[in-house]
């Protein structure tokens, strides 16, 4: 028998399996028939889940990026891939440019009528609703269901009779409302609301912060699952009631107590064919972003109890039998005739920056203009999630400028940014790292092809190196990843422009390759 154990600070997890063998900087599943915590560990934010058949598939929020809205496939809830995603860009035209902290919050995934549906927020815009016949195919065009400043975290719930409700609560920086939930009936479509509904929990003194709901109906009692407590230190509230509209009943099903599993809340209550019901929610884990745990849960007295008797765990027996272990995808060495769904722009984005055709094998980037922007203020970054505590990251890139002022290169970047790039100045090319906009030159008259590499250590510190000829020569210079507005930090490659309406070149980039943390 396995046995259940309380899970530790996520800085006691190694990143690799014990036996050294596993081919991903982060792996949850053990081969063993048991799994470990975070199931992800990168940057899936405000999981939802659900279940249909044997398959299951997960939404997060995306914030600025794009494409937004992943979708994810598992059989097991442990080995996760990345399918799809169900927005191609931001439905607003400001996105065009980077606007941190806002875009899509907290989406909530499901299966009605035969058809998949995601409900998300803008919290600037307001409700919007995507559906799709096939998760990994394509998506509808978002329809605005409510317009409105501060309304995120909807979540739909069709009932027995036909009728069909969303719940949803406020951003306080946006609405000026806080720690509330409102039920409105919604037309069955989900074209519109049908009324302003009613607030249906309000107790700011034992549940502040309030957000993130997720609907369903169960044996007669309709559930609420809501976090509360705020996003690093919080707890996961169950809310029950006879009645859609109220009152409600308030229990807390789980919480850190006494292990190092900060905040645990806001996410999917799942059922599998077999019967067992599991919980799938995040841990904010800093500069690597709402990482994703799986808990155990019972019911009692028409409650769930999650986690071992509402704790987290960091070990478990898989919820289903599965000898496939998968990991969402990292490494590309740019083979197909499209992007890996692993890489996300910074802001919406546009298919000219980018070329797959030109040369097989490698990913051409085009340099976009960037008037005196910091790099971490650039839409045309192609970025991608911290996959494990530690790892090192390579590539391989051959720059074709044609004129100054052209750059393109390495970057890790939240709220501050650094980038190891070539760069072409008129007395030939440079290598350089940027930090924060604060160069310092490495090499003069650098050669046309050059690897770079990032190694990250457990504590996020990046060690910069490059290699021209022979071995990889390391930088001096070290830099401390930061998470974004609400992101964990990110890694990826760039090319921009810093003279406008000339004719410029393009960089070429034969892979992009993730591998366990080297000394």
């Amino acid at each position: 028998m396995i046995r259940l154990q309380t899970a530790p600070s996520i800085q006691s997890f190694p990143a690799k399996a014990a036996d050294g063998l596993c081919p991903f900087p982060w792996s949850p599943d053990g081969g063993d028939g048991a799994y470990r915590n975070p199931v992800i560990h990168a940057d899936y934010s405000d999981p939802d889940v659900i279940r249909v058949g044997r398959d299951f598939y997960l939404t997060a929020s995306s914030f600025n990026n794009t494409p937004g809205l992943p979708i994810l496939h598992s059989r097991d809830l442990v080995n996760w891939t990345i399918r799809a995603h169900a927005l191609k860009n931001l439905p607003h035209p400001r996105y065009a440019e980077v606007q941190p902290g806002c875009g899509v919050w907290a989406p909530a995934l499901r299966f009605h009528a035969g058809k998949f549906w995601i409900f998300f927020p803008t919290p600037d815009e307001g409700i919007y609703v995507v559906t799709a016949d096939d998760p990994g195919g394509v998506w509808s065009e978002p329809h605005l269901l409510q317009a409105g400043k501060g309304l995120i975290d909807p979540c739909p719930l069709w009932d027995d009779d036909g009728r069909a409700y969303l719940v949803h609560a406020y951003s306080h920086s946006r609405a000026g409302i806080k720690h509330q939930l409102r039920v409105c009936p919604m037309a069955p479509d989900a074209s519109r609301l049908l009324d302003e509904g009613k607030i249906v929990f309000h107790q700011p003194g034992k549940h502040p912060t309030l957000e993130g709901p997720k609907f369903l109906k169960r044996n007669g009692w309709y559930y609420i699952l809501a976090p509360a407590g705020g996003v690093e230190n919080g707890w996961q509230v169950a809310l029950r009631s006879k009645n859609v509209f109220g009152p409600y009943q308030d229990k807390i099903v789980l919480e850190q107590g006494g292990t190092c599993v900060n905040g645990p809340h806001q996410g999917a209550l799942v059922d599998t064919a077999e019967g067992g019901w599991w919980f799938v929610h995040f841990q904010d884990a800093g500069l690597y972003g709402r990482i994703v745990h799986l808990q155990p849960v019972r019911w009692e007295d028409n409650w769930p109890v999650m986690g071992e008797r509402g704790h987290p765990v960091l070990h478990h027996a898989k919820p289903v039998a599965n000898e496939k272990i998968s990991v969402p995808q990292t490494t590309d060495d740019f083979d197909s005739d499209r992007l890996g769904l692993q890489w996300q722009w910074y802001a919406n984005h546009q298919e000219q920056w980018y070329d797959l055709s030109r040369r097989k094998g490698w990913l051409r980037l085009h340099p976009r203009y960037a008037d005196g922007e910091t790099l971490g203020r650039v839409p045309n970054l192609l970025l991608q999630k911290f996959p494990a505590r530690s790892f090192t990251a390579e590539t391989l890139l051959e720059f074709a400028p044609k004129q100054s002022g052209e750059e393109a290169g390495l970057i890790v970047t939240g709220r501050s940014s650094a980038a190891l790039s070539i760069e072409k100045a008129p007395s030939g090319n440079r290598l350089a790292l940027d930090i924060n906009g604060v160069k310092k030159i490495l090499q003069e008259n650098a050669p046309d092809k050059i690897r770079l590499r990032v190694r990250v250590n457990d504590a996020g510190v990046c060690f910069f190196s490059f290699a021209a000829f022979d071995g990889f020569m390391p930088v001096p210079e070290t830099f401390q990843a930061e998470k974004g507005v609400w992101i964990g930090a990110q890694i990826g490659l760039y090319s921009i422009s810093r003279r406008k309406d000339q004719p410029a070149g393009h960089a070429d980039f034969d892979y992009f390759r993730f591998s366990s943390f080297q000394h």
